[in-house]
């Protein structure tokens, strides 16, 4: 076309890079975000599994949390003699803290009877695990879960006596007000 001008855009090339980042710094950010009981347990989380859930002397609590999206099974296989849990199973999706709170309750309630189990605070667990006030939930989780399974194993065996899964707790004291003259 005579007398016009052609004017044709140009765009830079704008390479896209990915920075890949190596493993061994990825993982110090991780070290960083948890504390280490944490990541052990997350490693190599003790106990996962499930259970027959007809079994009568098997007790199965399921809880989530909306908020995050966290679900935790945990099965109990309790001795009807004793009423001790005599083993323990668990499978949890969510994230570290809630996977770390799972195992760590099933080292916790090994052994020990319906009652003693049922008297377990997500407070205790947290503080062993170290956790941030943000992942309190997951430990809270694990305490739901346990007192699940107990009360499961309970409707699946009406002739056993029910724990109160409030556990026992002590009175709190009576504080006198003591006037200074």
């Amino acid at each position: 076309m005579a007398g016009t001008t052609m004017i044709r855009a140009v765009r830079p090339h704008i390479q896209s890079t990915t920075r890949r980042i190596p493993s061994t710094i990825s993982s110090n950010i991780q070290r960083r975000s948890y504390h280490e009981k944490v990541i052990d347990h997350y490693e190599r989380p003790r106990n996962v599994g499930s259970m027959a859930k007809n079994d009568t002397d098997v007790g199965t609590g399921l809880v989530g949390a909306p908020a995050c999206g966290d679900v935790m099974k945990l099965q109990i296989r309790v001795d009807p003699d004793t009423q001790r849990i005599s083993d323990v199973k668990f499978k949890t999706f969510g994230c570290g803290s809630a996977i770390a709170s799972s195992s760590y309750l099933t080292e916790l309630v090994q052994g020990m009877t319906l009652e003693e189990a049922a008297r377990i605070r997500n407070t205790e667990i947290a503080k062993e695990l170290c956790l941030p006030p943000v992942k309190l939930h997951c430990s809270m989780l694990a305490e739901d879960a346990i007192k699940s399974a107990i009360s499961n194993y309970y409707v699946t065996n009406p002739t056993h006596k029910p724990t109160s899964l409030a556990g026992t707790a002590a009175p709190m004291p009576k504080i006198e007000n003591v006037a200074t003259a």
